[in-house]
């Protein structure tokens, strides 16, 4: 595992009318929604984690603390920012945060856990 504090990874978004609160349920403004926000914080964790993991490892998410302080209209940009914070063994901790011109738009952290993915997949309930 190459995995060390001090990871960085970035996601953009223009804000399009798909990422509003009331496109995706969570409101009725047409401004980025926290559920796209989330992904985006997730997306830039991945982003950090790219090349380092081992063939056949993976990570999944596990917790997402933000606060989402700001709104971003339709057509801005959002840059999200995730740096790795905390390694304690397979569970991992990036502070996040989000920022459009006109300064920060969230911040918080995200728990993921480095996970073998075939034994991960062995847990899914499959119907059949």
């Amino acid at each position: 595992m190459n995995v060390a504090v001090g990871l960085k990874g970035e996601a953009r978004l223009v804000v399009g009318e798909a990422d509003t609160a009331s496109a995706l349920g969570s409101g009725d403004v047409n401004v980025l929604g926290t559920p796209r926000m989330v992904a985006l914080f997730e997306q830039a964790t991945i982003d950090a984690l790219r090349g380092m993991l081992e063939e056949g490892q993976s990570s999944v998410g596990m917790r997402v603390q933000i606060d989402h302080l700001q709104p971003t209209p339709v057509g801005a940009e959002v840059v999200v920012e995730a740096m790795l914070d905390k390694v304690e063994g397979r569970r991992i901790t990036f502070a996040v945060t989000a920022s459009d011109s006109g300064g920060l738009v969230a911040a918080g952290k995200v728990t993921r856990v480095l996970v073998d993915v075939q034994k991960f997949m062995s847990k899914c309930c499959r119907a059949d």
